[in-house]
């Protein structure tokens, strides 16, 4: 009976997992996630990631163990720790999902180079996963991508999705194999985690998956972008971490939701063919960002004295995750009214967002900003009609803005023109700029 190696890397479930289910029909199963060094002493060692990320792979020890297997865990380089298994197992075959960020095509390369330098006799075999649609798979008559998004969604809503994998009943884990533990938070990272922070793993992620389409799917096009009724689906960090199939989810969503899972899949088609995309302008222009540290500092720490993006900035802040409405008017206030280079609000997204898709994340930055893929590079979203129109009563800056949690209706939006005793007992910070003048 063969034994292959199932290297786990963002598919951190055992439902509709095409390369586990590959490896599971093969035979013998050695489930492996690396803790990779390269990504621990990096940017993306946030702890709201970290926990989540150690939270999932709990959970898919479990599912593992409840079908006869288990998660075997080590740390180093993934391409090292693979070539070491698969010499320890024998193994014949390596299964992973499809990543195309420069980071997984990184892992590929070293991977590859890893068995030819050690002459394993081992097939490495890439698989969907990570995507509804791979990028790729849908190109245009000309080029090697889509650079705008609607002709993609036609193109995406046309094709033909993958047939879903069938969970293994069955993981046979080769005699001998020790799992090794699951490592602390603290052994990973440091800093705390946001108090609010959604838990990780595939059994909450279904669990909150099949709360959404029962109870709010259906209403998601009306409702989406109304920031207090905060009935967005708030499945995002389950996508990113693999632990719900976006496959699955595209096919039971609504299709004002499943445009969205489309413009993920367009974000990854683009990073694939620019996998500068999070440090480059994909789009050149002649923009000059100001060095305002003051101003930078007030927009992280919310207090900038505009209500609703402070709002969404400690919404950020509390649950490592913000609406998607207040991300569109935080990173526009940020580049658009402070003029402040998108890569640093990109790169405070990144220590805080559970869902900090490298793809998603900097494509959305680039779009707002009017260096991505956007239409309409110019367009700039002013704050107080964004508030007006997506939180009109002020109940989203009162949920998360204590300091204005007394003041009553759509005048929470303007605190500047309270009375100046008022203003004094709130204790909230001016405007550092004035937003009646954008």
């Amino acid at each position: 009976m063969e034994t292959s190696l199932m290297l786990f890397t963002r598919d951190l479930r055992v439902r509709d997992n095409p390369a586990l289910a590959a490896a599971c029909e093969a035979g013998r199963v050695v489930p492996v996630f690396v803790f990779d060094d390269a990504i621990l002493d990096g940017p993306f060692a946030a702890p709201n990631r970290v926990r989540f990320l150690l939270e999932s792979l709990a959970d898919l020890r479990e599912s593992l163990s409840e079908r006869g297997g288990d998660l075997v865990v080590r740390r180093g380089d993934p391409a090292g720790e693979a070539v070491r298994l698969a010499r320890e197992t024998g193994a014949r075959s390596l299964m992973l999902a499809d990543e195309r960020t420069a980071y997984g095509a990184r892992r590929l390369d070293r991977l590859r180079e890893a068995v030819r330098a050690d002459g394993l006799d081992l097939d490495i075999s890439v698989h969907p996963g990570i995507t509804v649609v791979t990028p790729g798979d849908l190109t245009p008559g000309s080029g090697d991508h889509y650079k705008v998004f609607t002709p993609y969604w036609r193109a995406w809503e046309a094709a033909r999705w993958r047939p879903a994998a069938d969970a293994p009943a069955k993981v046979r884990l080769p005699s001998g194999v020790k799992p090794g533990a699951l490592p602390r938070l603290a052994d990973l990272t440091s800093g705390s985690p946001s108090p609010d922070l959604a838990p990780g793993g595939e059994s909450a992620g279904r669990e909150r998956m099949r709360a959404w389409l029962r109870d709010d799917a259906a209403a998601y096009d009306d409702v989406r972008d109304d920031l207090a009724a905060d009935r967005t689906s708030r499945l995002s960090p389950y996508v990113k971490f693999g632990c719900v199939s976006p496959r699955e989810l595209a096919e039971a969503a609504p299709d004002a939701y499943r445009r969205q899972l489309a413009w993920r899949d367009f974000h990854h088609q683009v990073a694939a063919a620019f996998p500068d995309l999070p440090r480059r302008d994909y789009r050149a222009r002649d923009r000059r960002w100001k060095d305002d540290e003051d101003a930078f500092a007030a927009w992280c720490g919310g207090t900038t004295g505009v209500p609703i993006v402070d709002a969404g900035m400690r919404q950020l802040h509390r649950e490592g995750f913000m609406h998607n409405r207040a991300r569109l008017i935080t990173a526009s206030f940020l580049t658009r009214d402070l003029g402040v280079d998108w890569r640093r609000g990109l790169g405070h997204f990144n220590e805080w967002l559970v869902d900090g898709d490298v793809a998603d994340n900097a494509g959305n930055w680039q779009w707002v900003a009017g260096t991505g893929n956007s239409t309409r590079p110019d367009q700039v979203m002013n704050p107080l009609r964004q508030a007006a129109r997506f939180d009109p009563r002020g109940d989203y800056v009162r949920r998360y803005v204590p300091e204005l949690a007394g003041v009553e209706g759509s005048r929470v939006h303007r605190p500047w023109t309270l009375d100046e005793e008022r203003r004094r007992e709130l204790g909230y910070p001016p405007p550092i700029i004035d937003p009646d003048d954008r």
